[in-house]
């Protein structure tokens, strides 16, 4: 904090050199002058008690210090806001005081910056990091003594004394000022921009080193926004033009001002915008024409490769020593190719630049999210694979299972598609199947038909078995082997009844069932045998009560 010294030196000089004009005017405007005069002696005071002083003690008289002098302006700005004829003239002494002060504090600070500067570039990191602070600290103090000396600027000219020579000065450099952090501020956003890139895809060796330079940059882009933003400001009080200012700072920080509604820097914005997007084209266009055309081939490529892997795959699921299901032909199909050109998509992304690292990473951490969010389609999906493992079915079998029954008319990992006897479509998760009780009624290509029929007790059982056993052996859908099976069965209430099982191919189940008992109920009606059936017999005694 040396340019305190130098301050508080100057303060001391400034205070010896207007006490004179402050007892020549206490008689006329006393409390002002009496103010300002013990301010001074009190600012003498804090500096000669900072001299005996180091670190925060320090710290907090320079910043007592710096509250002192903007007391001195404030009322020094009442004094010039009730001035008299008689007054002014002591005023102008002042505030001219006030200039010299701060063009000699002008001076050691950009001197005092440009030292900090050079002791910063030849220092290594670690020393940088305790450096940039009290840089950062010294420029926003310069920044503040040129706002300072253009209010003492304007108050030459209410006291009718212009010094329109220092005043121009000030503007021109302010103008270089802007010019210099404005440049500053892009480099260092660039050198930044780069860091961050090269810290990301750097080895773990060299990452901690990268890292400390960007924490570097990051606090000096900082530093020179902060900075860029207090030179515009006092720069819009000069009627400086700051458009393209104003527009850095918007691109750099992304806050909106009340600059950003001025018209000009509304135009430099969509202007710089249209600027770099007609650059990028013209510099990537041909490239990025390239790419685009290398992805798009390569996907040609593997859709075509897609459909070649489902051909061949499907040609060797399909041979009949492989015995697979009908799902499970159609799973690996389907994998096979989806597969393929799942590679290579991956592979099309990679030439085009798309780092695939993250995306892969993502697809991880998604998967964790989806398992939990899809916790019961993983339960089918599960379900689906052990039908697919294990194969109690396939298509074009008929089913009874997950308390449905119809024709299989469709398979997928979570789902089946189940069409009834009535021609409705009912689609069943695989969990539901999976965790019942599966019967598979077309599972085997013969099927026994299960018939019972009853006779009276009183007809011939001989003979019944002789016209149901000619009934079996002529018609031409039953199988002669296995043997069908004609047995008197059970004896009762109301009728004999026999148990007739002929063996038939299963597509000709019902036909059969149809057929034979249409056939039967026709034949015992021509042999005058008799098909009881439930009936009561009802007896009633009546009883004589006459004595």
């Amino acid at each position: 904090m040396r340019w305190l010294l130098f301050i508080g030196l100057l303060f001391i000089e400034l205070l010896g050199s207007t006490m004179t004009f402050a007892e020549q005017e206490t008689v006329n405007t006393p409390n002002n002058f009496d103010k300002i005069e013990q301010y001074e002696q009190e600012l003498g005071e804090l500096y000669r008690e900072s001299l005996e002083q180091t670190g925060t003690a320090k710290n907090i008289l320079d910043m007592q210090m710096l509250k002192k002098n903007e007391s001195i302006r404030d009322e020094l700005a009442k004094l010039i806001s009730d001035r008299t004829a008689d007054t002014t003239p002591t005023i102008i002494k002042f505030v001219k005081g006030q200039v010299k002060y701060l063009n000699q504090a002008d001076d050691f600070l950009s001197n005092s910056i440009t030292k900090q500067q050079q002791k910063f570039d030849q220092s290594n990191q670690e020393q940088k990091l305790i450096l940039q602070k009290s840089m950062h600290e010294t420029t926003r103090f310069y920044h503040r003594i040129l706002n300072e000396q253009w209010t003492n600027y304007q108050w030459l000219n209410q006291l009718g004394v212009p010094d329109k020579k220092q005043e121009a000065e000030l503007v021109n450099t302010i103008k270089h000022r802007l010019d210099f952090v404005s440049a500053t501020l892009s480099f260092n956003s660039q050198q930044e921009s780069m860091l961050a890139k090269q810290s990301k895809s750097a080895a773990e060796g060299e990452k901690s080193s990268l890292q400390l330079q960007l924490i570097l940059l990051q606090r000096q882009v900082s530093s020179d926004i902060d900075g860029l933003q207090s030179l515009v400001d006092l720069a819009n009080k000069m009627n400086i033009d700051t458009t393209d200012y104003t527009r850095q700072l918007f691109e750099s920080t992304g806050n909106l001002t009340n600059e950003l509604l001025n018209f000009k820097v509304i135009v430099s914005i969509l202007s710089t915008w249209m600027t770099e997007v007609r650059d990028w084209l013209l510099d990537n266009t041909p490239q990025a024409l390239f790419k685009i055309f290398i992805f798009l081939l390569i996907v040609f490529i593997f859709k075509l490769l897609k459909n070649i892997t489902r051909r061949v795959i499907s040609k060797a699921v399909s041979s009949p020593t492989l015995r697979m299901s009908q799902l499970m032909k159609d799973f690996f199909i389907s994998i096979s190719g989806n597969a393929v050109f799942a590679v290579g998509l991956l592979i099309a992304l990679s030439q085009i630049g798309l780092d695939l690292t993250p995306i892969l990473t993502g697809f991880g951490v998604a998967g964790v999210i989806i398992g939990f969010a899809l916790q019961d389609t993983l339960s089918n999906f599960a379900s689906g694979m052990m039908l697919l493992i294990y194969r109690p079915f396939d298509v074009d079998d008929f089913v009874e299972a997950g308390g449905t029954s119809g024709k299989v008319s469709h398979m997928s990992l979570v789902s089946t598609t189940i069409k009834t006897f009535d021609n409705q479509i009912l689609i069943v998760p695989n969990s539901k199947i999976w965790g019942d009780t599966i019967k598979n009624i077309t599972h085997e290509r013969v099927r026994r038909v299960d018939m019972v029929f009853g006779i009276g007790y009183s007809d011939d059982v001989e003979k019944t078995e002789r016209v149901l056993h000619d009934i079996i052996t002529e018609h031409p859908m039953v199988l002669r082997s296995p043997e069908a099976t004609i047995k008197l069965h059970t004896l009762n209430t109301s009728s004999v009844d026999f148990i007739v099982r002929p063996w038939v191919k299963t597509e000709d189940y019902w036909d059969v069932y149809w057929d034979i008992t249409r056939e039967v109920k026709m034949r015992f009606d021509r042999e005058g045998i008799s098909i009881p059936f439930p009936q009561q017999d009802v007896h009633i005694h009546t009883v004589n009560n006459e004595k």
